[in-house]
């Protein structure tokens, strides 16, 4: 059996010695996914697409997550990666703080938007950092306006 571990930092080794003794596979592609209630992470396993090089980025990292069918991609300044978690999931792995989700198929890093243009039906096009272009939809519109307190 595999499982996923999305955990805390302080929590992730004593919790991957216990599944290991007990014969447990941690593995980032698993079908089970372990998390920790009312913690995030700070680091999000993902690949690059080239090269297929799994690694562990710094949410810090992160401008943007993007989902397109069932791929999801990681934008950050200089690259953009794959992870195999769902939208879904990350909204519950990353800490609402830093991060808002502002369609059905995009979440943001708050402190990585550079611009926010106001646009007609209750829409906003946010420019991030590195210059790309997201929308705010309708549907997220008022929960984004209470997020950015505009």
């Amino acid at each position: 059996m595999k499982i996923k571990l999305s955990v805390s930092d302080e929590n992730y080794e004593e919790i991957e010695k216990f599944f290991l003794e007990k014969g447990i596979e941690i593995d980032d592609n698993a079908s089970f996914v372990l998390t920790e209630q009312d913690k995030y992470v700070s680091h999000l396993a993902v690949r690059e697409p080239e090269e297929n090089k799994k690694l562990h980025i710094s949410t810090e990292e992160i401008l943007y997550i993007e989902s397109y069918g069932h791929t999801v991609e990681v934008h950050t300044i200089d690259k953009t990666y794959q992870t195999t978690d769902r939208l879904y999931q990350l909204c519950y792995i990353l800490d609402p703080t830093k991060f808002l989700r502002i369609s059905s198929s995009v979440i943001i890093a708050r402190n990585k938007v550079k611009e926010i243009k106001p646009t007609f039906s209750m829409k906003f096009i946010l420019v991030m950092i590195n210059g790309d272009r997201v929308d705010v939809t309708r549907s997220y519109y008022n929960i984004f306006k209470e997020f950015f307190r505009i």
